[in-house]
């Protein structure tokens, strides 16, 4: 697949889930509405799902940035960083981002943001401090290609609609147990509504995980060989993975909701370094994981021809 199809195909990836969760929310309102007969419900789920759905679009990059405290970045505080990210953007054809810093010593980035226009690149100070300037230009042209492919928006809205899904069925299954005034009249489909609701509530953050995971790995290996060719030098980004394996200390600020937007695991598991783990665990780990492992991108980095 080419970078033209596979911006068109994030694209459409981004309007399935935006519509998948709206089908989902309202769905899930009509059950409620007609176990209780009590159209308002019905309404309100409608301008739930609408209003979460905008706020997603527009102002998730907001939420992302504030989940993972992150300030904006100076030219004159962080110069490197700032200048690779200006070279790489005229290079690649794209307006300048954002910058924003992360206090952390763990060595991690991410890139966010609703279009090319309303880019934000993030870096933490650990990072930056253990990459030398090759490799930071293999980091940020990671996070460009990003930009550029449009799956930093999958990835950014993925973060508020997966969250949002445990909440929802958080909330039928509490309407389901404490809730009054509901439908007597029909055990069975009492019943069949509290079946439905233990389903959800099992299902649910399941689904959400499933959502991230379907963003997360293949688009990895694309973003780090987009890198290599837009910088020429796919052994600054191949080192730079290697150091990032090499930390294994947790980033202070770690979050579930968000990891899949970094650029290697903010939790710093081992595995995603390549180590091995036998057996069971070992597989349903590699399989929930948001990363794949940095020694399969370091392979795949040292193999493509520029």
């Amino acid at each position: 697949m080419n970078f033209y199809a596979e911006r068109s195909s994030n694209i459409r990836k981004t309007w399935m889930l935006v519509f998948g969760f709206l089908i989902m929310v309202i769905a899930i309102g009509y059950a409620i509405s007609w176990y209780y007969g009590n159209p308002a419900i019905l309404i309100f789920a409608i301008i739930l799902a609408v209003g979460t759905n905008f706020y997603a679009y527009w102002a998730s990059d907001k939420l992302v940035l504030s989940m993972s405290h992150a300030r904006p970045a100076s030219r004159a505080e962080f110069f490197d960083f700032y200048t690779v990210t200006e070279n790489l953007s005229i290079a690649a054809g794209l307006p300048m981002p954002k910058l924003y810093i992360i206090d952390d010593p763990a060595p991690n980035a991410f890139a966010t943001g609703r279009d090319e226009k309303h880019a934000v690149v993030v870096a933490t100070t650990g990072l930056l401090q253990m990459m030398n300037r090759v490799e930071t230009e293999g980091v940020i042209g990671h996070e460009l290609s990003h930009i550029k492919s449009r799956d930093m928006l999958l990835m950014t809205i993925a973060v508020v609609l997966a969250g949002f899904v445990a909440i929802v069925a958080d909330i039928f299954f509490r309407v389901s147990l404490f809730g009054g005034g509901r439908r007597d009249d029909n055990s069975n489909s009492n019943a069949l509504f509290m079946i439905l609701a233990v389903v959800g509530i099992v299902l649910a953050p399941v689904a959400a995980k499933l959502i991230q995971l379907a963003v997360s790995r293949r688009r990895e290996y694309l973003a780090d060989a987009s890198s290599a060719l837009l910088t020429r030098y796919p052994e600054g980004l191949a080192s730079a993975l290697q150091k990032l394996g090499s930390y294994t200390a947790p980033m202070k600020g770690a979050n579930l909701a968000t990891a899949h937007l970094f650029i290697s695991d903010p939790y710093g598991l081992p595995a995603q370094a390549g180590g091995k783990s036998g057996g069971a665990g070992g597989w349903i780990e590699r399989m929930f994981s948001t990363h794949p492992p940095i020694q399969d991108r370091v392979k795949a980095l040292i193999s493509t021809k520029v």
